[in-house]
């Protein structure tokens, strides 16, 4: 399934080493002003090599529009973007074709499909958010066109041991950190982990946490594709992602009712509205009008330079220590992409809402 939305439809192709990555955007209105320069500035801050952090795999992602824009504008058909990969290097993985690498999808998919692509991962590669980042950013140009007010943000609010609850006013503050943790002190805890675990040869996992502004009541659908089912469901979409929690979450479990609840009252301005979010934007899986907040647990990523036991495809034991080029962690490259996710999801949402007003 390779398809995700249904006003607002993206298709991705492609493998982590082979030619390239793509995405179709369907159901995009005509006449909308696509700046290709945004596509490329957040296709910018998925991209590896951008940091001591992140794989050295050295990749431009320059984004080339194969289809449905005229003129710098959306023509109405089906929008295909097409990300060429510079730097594969598929040999790199010969070693590893006959392998099931520890917590890694190449036991499910050869046995699902017989004969996946084994270079990098294939299609179960982080290297596919590529194209999720590129339809993101044309969701979030979509989106300020029909709520002007909206703003989303993500950021990094965990890494490993070290946390804040700190909440950024800004994308540029957000990227003032190399691991995108807009609370400077804790950044430096983070990098410093990372860098040990980096020269130890292990990885871990982390939190991001999002928060939209500016979003209407009024988008879901229920029963069965409540706004938050959706967006839980885009992010368990993404690689590496554990959890997901709305509001306070796994917090609210512990809580009374009477401390848990969002009261109603009128602002200065004459609107009903909650007084609290401990809900996170949304009652019945319908938007509250209240600040989206949201937060996404990522595993460690699972490519160690470290020895660790396995078995071949025959079932023989083996010992792999991984080389290459990977992420110490997933979290700070995967902040634009859980951006680009949000980004789909209520974009999607929005074009519905447009097709069922009520009269």
């Amino acid at each position: 399934m390779n398809t995700f939305g249904r006003a607002f439809r993206i298709t991705t192709f492609g493998e982590s080493h082979g030619v390239g990555i793509g995405v179709v955007i369907d159901g995009l209105p005509g006449n909308l002003p696509i700046d290709i320069t945004l596509i490329q500035k957040m296709l910018a801050r998925r991209r590896p090599g951008q940091s001591q952090f992140t794989s050295s795999r050295s990749e431009p992602d320059e984004v080339e529009v194969l289809s449905g824009l005229y003129q710098g504008r959306s023509t109405g058909a089906p929008l295909t973007l097409w990300i060429a990969n510079r730097d594969a290097r598929p040999e790199d993985y010969s070693a590893l074709a006959e392998v099931y690498r520890p917590s890694h999808a190449d036991f499910t998919y050869h046995y699902k499909y017989a004969n996946p692509d084994p270079r990098g991962g294939g299609r179960s590669s982080a290297r596919e958010t590529v194209a999720r980042v590129a339809a993101g950013a044309v969701a979030l140009q979509l989106l300020q066109h029909i709520y002007p007010e909206l703003r989303l943000i993500a950021w990094t609010a965990a890494i490993g041991p070290y946390a804040s609850s700190y909440e950024p006013v800004s994308i540029e503050e957000v990227e003032k950190s190399p691991v995108r943790c807009p609370d400077l002190s804790i950044s430096a805890l983070m990098e410093a982990y990372l860098q040990q675990l980096r020269e130890e040869g292990d990885t871990t996992g982390g939190i991001i946490a999002v928060k939209v502004e500016g979003v209407p009541v009024g988008l879901g659908e229920p029963i069965y594709d409540k706004l938050s089912a959706r967006l839980a469901y885009a992010m368990f979409s993404i690689n590496a992602v554990k959890g997901f929690e709305m509001g306070e979450g796994f917090g609210s479990s512990q809580k009374r009712g009477s401390a848990h609840n969002d009261l109603f009252i009128v602002d200065e301005l004459g609107h009903i509205r909650p007084a609290t979010n401990n809900a996170g934007g949304a009652l019945g899986g319908i938007t509250s009008g209240a600040p989206l907040l949201f937060r996404v647990a990522f595993k460690p990523v699972a490519t160690l330079r470290q020895p660790q036991r396995t078995v071949s495809r025959e079932g023989k034991p083996v010992v792999v220590a991984i080389e290459g080029r990977h992420d110490p962690c997933p979290v700070p490259r995967a902040v634009p992409i859980v951006e680009a996710m949000t980004a789909i999801v209520l974009a999607d949402f929005a074009l519905l809402a447009r097709a069922s007003a009520h009269f």
